[in-house]
Order: C-alpha cells, then sequence, then structure tokens
C-alpha cells in the first residue's frame, strides 16, 4: 500500500500558526506515493518562495486520514 502524501501552501495569516488566509488561492503541489518524494517537493515549492514570511507549505499524511485505526495502539 502506498503511503500517499498530499502537499500544499499558501499564504497564512502568522507565519506561527497553519491558519490560512486565502483558502481559494492554496497551491496544490501534488499528492506523492512516500513521504520522500513529497518532502522533496515540499522543499522546492518552499524555496521558491523563502523571502515571503506568509507563505507556508506543509506536508499532509493522507494515509492517516484515510486509516486511522492504522494509527490506534493496540489496549492490553
Amino acid at each position: 500500500m502506498s503511503k500517499l502524501h498530499l502537499v500544499f501552501g499558501g499564504r497564512v495569516s502568522d507565519p506561527r500558526t497553519l491558519e490560512f488566509s486565502d483558502l481559494s488561492s492554496i497551491d496544490i503541489v501534488g499528492v506523492f506515493p512516500d513521504y520522500a518524494s513529497a518532502e522533496k517537493a515540499w522543499r522546492a515549492a518552499a524555496q521558491r518562495t523563502v523571502d515571503d514570511a506568509e507563505m507556508k507549505y506543509v506536508v499532509v499524511h493522507l494515509h492517516r486520514l484515510l486509516e486511522p485505526d492504522l494509527l490506534a495502539k493496540p489496549t492490553a
């Protein structure tokens, strides 16, 4: 099973948060089959906007959202 990762970014109201100020202008970089390729795409996107403190790119672990039960720790 691929562990899908989404890379996206946009303008944030505060660089210390993930509160995106304009959802209509979110930049969807892509969906990637593994963390390594997602991280490479994230680095490239973030580097393009390095001088703009209000732009933020993130990697979202889609596989964790799609199968949250896999993260649950077994109770003994």
